[in-house]
């Protein structure tokens, strides 16, 4: 197997032209990388991926598009690939959806070429890479989210949610509607509305006004 052959292959995304050619210079440097593509917006992310069906997706959050959308199609599509966001976004918002959308890192911009080819060498070996300035939100996430569910599960069996419906609940929390939670969980907008409706039928609700009410106040 030549060296070539055994480097990681990479699909590259992020809409400034230069952050593309600084990443590709700091992954290929060493020989243990291969970027196979490169792509401005998530659209053209998500066609390199399945084009190329890469071991890594280097997406930034904030290009054209959406990488959170992006992240949500290729870790639905290609489950093999992992993906990893490099963004200068230290937002909890765009922290978490990167991961529920199943992303295996979340990387700061600004970090070393050698920080960065070793995050995604860790990734490839099947664990996570997170920003160390960020571990400390998602534990603190985990445990309330934790807290949370416990009080809800405590008040009878009708009112425990499936995984699936946490997901819904969370992101009707951050105000997305059934369109935008369809896009990101790729599902039907009649299999979200079905879900929320079962969310208000155990949690006793009428309205997802109240819902919303009544799970902030848990």
């Amino acid at each position: 197997m030549t060296e070539r052959d055994a480097a990681i292959r990479v699909v590259v995304a992020d809409d400034h032209v230069p952050t593309r050619e600084e990443i590709r210079l700091a992954l290929e440097e060493g020989g243990s990388f291969e970027v196979c593509a490169e792509a401005s917006d998530a659209p053209g992310a998500v066609e390199a991926a399945v084009r190329e069906q890469p071991d890594i997706c280097l997406l930034d959050i904030n290009m054209p598009g959406s990488g959170v959308a992006a992240a949500w199609e290729i870790a639905a599509r290609l489950p093999q690939t992992k993906v990893v966001m490099l963004t200068v976004s230290t937002e909890d918002r765009d922290l978490f959806a990167a991961l529920k959308a199943g992303a295996a890192g979340y990387l700061l911009k600004g970090g070393g070429p050698a920080d960065v080819r070793e995050d995604l060498a860790r990734v490839v070996r099947g664990e996570a890479a997170l920003a160390p300035t960020l571990v400390g939100r998602v534990i603190t996430e985990f445990r309330d989210r934790s807290a949370r569910r416990r009080r809800t599960q405590a008040e009878g069996p009708e009112a425990q949610l499936t995984s699936r419906e946490w997901q819904v609940l969370d992101l009707l929390r951050h105000g997305l509607t059934t369109s935008e939670i369809s896009r990101r969980l790729v599902l039907s907008p009649v299999t979200v509305r079905t879900h929320v409706n079962s969310i208000m039928k155990k949690l006793r609700v009428e309205s997802r006004d109240e819902l919303m009410r009544q799970f902030e106040e848990r």
